[in-house]
């Protein structure tokens, strides 16, 4: 029988938490203990007897008999929690839950408790009901738990917060940018020319004048930024607010402000390099000596002539700066950069070009379109889907990308689905939950290469489980082709904005749920595929009436980790 394999992250157990968590007495202890108080009642130190003093010794018997039973169970409960590894996983990721508070943490350990009693009782109940028999399902929970670092290292379509750099950081703000797709694995190749990252500045930010040698198309998921291009001889400013989608051409001058008085501005960017693959560089046209000015690379003898001006006029010119990138502008300065004017066309809603509506399909060569106000392709309780590609925004067409918007209500997920064509980027904005994808590529443990391709071609493909915890700022990939779900938990929705590449004449094909593709087939094809009457499997593809968002398995049983995480 073929098998599958969990492919996930578990936090590692530091030395110091072992230590800890071995210094618990094992049950073995307390029965030397008990042993010995046995020994010391029953042998008393006088030899005179009577029959009150052998009640009395039987008494003491039967409480040191009753009060060892209670400390054992006690201890048998202490050790299996302290042994489990799933709720050691459980308490790590409450722990370091980003946005908690001490209380907060508290209440979610708390949770991580009351899991692992009630995973006991229903272990029981399942116990006293008996059964028997070979399951269907080969994945099995057991096998997920304490799989270990090694198998996180393993998955190569999880990305997490070591796996990005900080290439900018200030006191204003950072620019953090994941480290490239292939160097995580060569099954990502078909992605490998495009990165992608984030921009956090604090309220009344400034980001300096700067180009990459890459094409950019940002989304604005919090912060009301202005942002200016400089494009030919004009200059363009768009006051962008959340939901914006915009595509900074390679090559192009643009400078950015956060011009909202309270809120943070959350950016995520994906970047397509037009020089060398994977690889893309920032250069500066304003800054000093910090950030450096790509104008001090000149000698002072070409600067001079360029600029027809001293040499120590230069110097302070190039020299100044020492804020960095990122850097603190005065209310003034943000409210005359919020009004720019658009080069001779002015800014919208004076002149220039207006926002998208709900209604309308296209919009500008140059500006935004809002993903918000489109008409979501998918709604109901359980989540909203999002959607734009080139025949809402042109901009998308030249990189081939279509960009959709998430947000699965708490305890719901996704249909299992897979794209036709293209290949999924998705950065998680906020919530948490974890994600469960078939893929055929990844070794089977313990088997060597040449076995497995003896196997491939020897009978029909095995898939695995790739599974991976999801959280704000967590990135993962879905190739095409490979059926995924995601899942929210219980406590916050999920939120996730995905880039998706290759993505002309790409089909999302659902399978489970209203529309899914294997209510599709004909009944003989049924029969044939499955082996079993039609109406049989037409009952079970048919029963589930939700579409692409569903209610999830948190909901319909208490059974899964992560809906207390």
């Amino acid at each position: 029988m073929e098998t599958i394999m969990v492919i996930t992250q578990t936090p590692i157990m530091t030395r110091k938490s072992d230590t800890r968590h071995n210094a618990w007495p094992q049950p073995s202890s307390y029965l030397i203990i008990f042993t010995l108080l046995i020994i010391y009642i029953a042998f008393p130190r006088s030899s005179s007897s009577s029959r009150t003093e052998n009640m009395e010794l039987k008494s003491k018997l039967c409480l040191v008999v009753l009060l060892f039973s209670v400390l054992l169970a006690v201890s048998a409960s202490l050790d299996y929690k302290e042994r489990d590894p799933e709720l050691k996983q459980c308490k790590h990721q409450c722990k370091h839950q980003r946005g908690y508070d001490e209380q907060e943490k508290q209440l979610c350990e708390q949770r991580c408790d009351d899991y692992i009693k009630q995973k006991r009782q229903e272990e029981k109940q399942r116990g006293r009901e008996g059964g028997g028999g070979t399951s269907f399902y080969r994945y099995d929970e057991d096998q997920y738990q304490g799989q270990g670092q090694q198998q996180q290292d393993q998955n190569p379509y999880l990305f997490e917060d070591q796996d990005f750099e900080t290439q900018i950081e200030t006191d204003q703000g950072r620019v953090q940018i994941l480290q490239k797709f292939t160097d995580k694995s060569d099954l990502l190749r078909g992605i490998e020319n495009f990165r992608i990252g984030s921009l956090v500045t604090k309220p009344h930010s400034f980001v300096a004048p700067h180009h990459h040698d890459a094409d950019c198309v940002l989304f604005v998921f919090q912060g009301r930024p202005t942002i200016t291009m400089v494009r030919g001889e004009k200059r363009e400013s768009h006051n962008l607010e959340r939901g914006d989608i915009l595509r900074v051409p390679a090559g192009t001058p643009v400078y950015i402000i956060n011009r909202d008085d309270n809120e943070k501005l959350f950016v995520v960017k994906l970047l397509h390099p037009v020089f060398l693959p994977d690889q893309f560089e920032t250069f500066y046209e304003g800054g000093g000596e910090n950030p450096e000015s790509f104008f001090k690379a000149f000698s002072p003898q070409v600067l001079q002539a360029a600029f027809k001006t001293e040499r120590d006029e230069l110097e302070r010119l190039f020299g100044q700066q020492r804020q960095g990138s990122i850097m603190k502008a005065s209310r003034e300065q943000i409210e005359k950069m919020s009004h720019s004017t658009r080069g001779r066309e002015g800014f919208w809603p004076f002149h220039g070009d207006e926002p998208s509506t709900p209604f309308s399909t296209s919009s500008s060569k140059s500006g935004p379109f809002n993903l918000f106000k489109k008409r979501p392709s998918q709604s109901n309780r359980h989540g909203r889907l999002f959607e734009a590609d080139s025949n809402d925004y042109k901009q998308l067409e030249e990189l081939d990308l279509q960009i959709s918007f998430a947000n699965i209500t708490r305890g719901s997920m996704t249909a299992p689905s897979f794209n036709s064509k293209a290949t999924k980027i998705a950065f998680v904005l906020d919530g948490e939950g974890f994600f469960e994808m078939a893929c055929p590529h990844l070794a089977s443990q313990g088997g060597s290469q040449h076995q497995q391709q003896r196997q491939r071609r020897s009978s029909s493909p095995s898939y695995q489980n790739v599974r991976g915890d999801l959280r704000r700022g967590t990135v993962f990939i879905v190739p095409a082709g490979h059926p995924v779900t995601a899942i929210a938990s219980s406590n916050n929705n999920l939120q996730v904005i995905c880039f998706e590449v290759n993505a002309k004449d790409n089909v999302r094909f659902p399978l489970a749920g209203k529309k899914n593709v294997v209510s599709l087939f004909e009944r003989e094809a049924k029969e044939l595929a499955f082996g079993v009457p039609v109406r049989e499997v037409d009952r079970i593809f048919n029963k589930q009436d939700g579409e692409f968002f569903l209610e999830g398995p948190n909901n319909q049983q208490q059974g899964r980790m992560w809906s207390v995480v």
